[in-house]
């Protein structure tokens, strides 16, 4: 397996936060977080998941072996132990994490996400798949998908300007990889390792998010002992996107609680 590509940002003496993106990012959506971290004294790396961007594909394509590629990019930039911030698909990267090695997780911000995909009967999963792939099937682009999602994604009337980079991200994902993706995503199942965890935890809603409502972030946060819940008003599914402020302004005030 190789290593994946990320963005380094910030002094290596400095302690690490890690930023995982979901199913239609890249690392380059997380600049705004980055830079804003850095500010504050951190360390930042934002990879590329496996399959995406200058980042090879693995196989099987699975949580479990997402986690291990987490681990060998941070082994390969000398961090022993990080916080890690993940947004949708990349905090269930951070909660599968937590199920492998606990003891390299300072701290995880888990937004616009859920600690399972759907219902344990399949239907729903089966549904969700065949209605994402149609696209696919029909012969549309990436960037086609993209223009159908990313406004069902947001909150309504959204026209913030950081969009236009979510659709260049989402458009230039490799079909076989975004298969794979949602593969792997409706197997996604770690709601016993909730009340496993020990260390401090940021469940971050959005008010407009239909992907993950915030009744079902605040649900999870209610599982995980000590975790702190919030919600931004006026964001949906792609909140640090259409938010970038705001979703900075809780990343820091978490990270002053946990910075060491």
């Amino acid at each position: 397996m190789s290593t994946p590509a990320f963005t380094d940002v910030g002094s290596p003496q400095h302690p690490a936060v890690v930023f995982l993106h979901g199913i239609g990012g890249g690392r380059q959506g997380w600049a705004p977080q980055q830079a804003h971290v850095a500010a504050l004294g951190w360390r930042s790396l934002a990879w590329d998941m496996p399959g995406y961007g200058d980042s090879a594909m693995i196989d099987p394509y699975d949580f479990a072996h997402l986690a291990r590629a987490l681990w060998q990019m941070l082994d390969a930039a000398h961090i022993q132990q990080a916080v890690l911030v993940g947004h949708s698909m990349g905090a269930m990267v951070a909660l599968q994490a937590w199920t492998q090695a606990p003891e390299r997780i300072r701290a995880m911000v888990l937004a616009a996400s859920s600690p399972a995909f759907g219902n344990s009967d399949g239907d729903f999963q089966k549904q969700f798949l065949a209605q994402r792939l149609a696209p696919l099937e029909a012969g549309k682009t990436m960037a086609d998908i993209a223009d159908r999602l990313i406004p069902s994604m947001v909150a309504p009337g959204s026209t913030a300007p950081a969009l236009a980079h979510a659709r260049e991200g989402m458009s230039s994902i490799a079909p076989d990889t975004y298969r794979a993706a949602l593969h792997a995503l409706v197997q996604f199942e770690q709601r016993a390792a909730l009340p496993t965890i020990t260390v401090p935890v940021l469940c971050l809603a959005a008010e407009h998010d239909r992907t993950a409502p915030p009744a079902v972030m605040e649900r999870m946060a209610q599982k995980i002992p000590g975790a702190r819940y919030a919600c931004l008003a006026g964001a949906g599914h792609l909140l640090q996107y259409e938010q970038p402020e705001a979703f900075n302004a809780e990343l820091e005030k978490f990270l002053k609680d946990v910075k060491p």
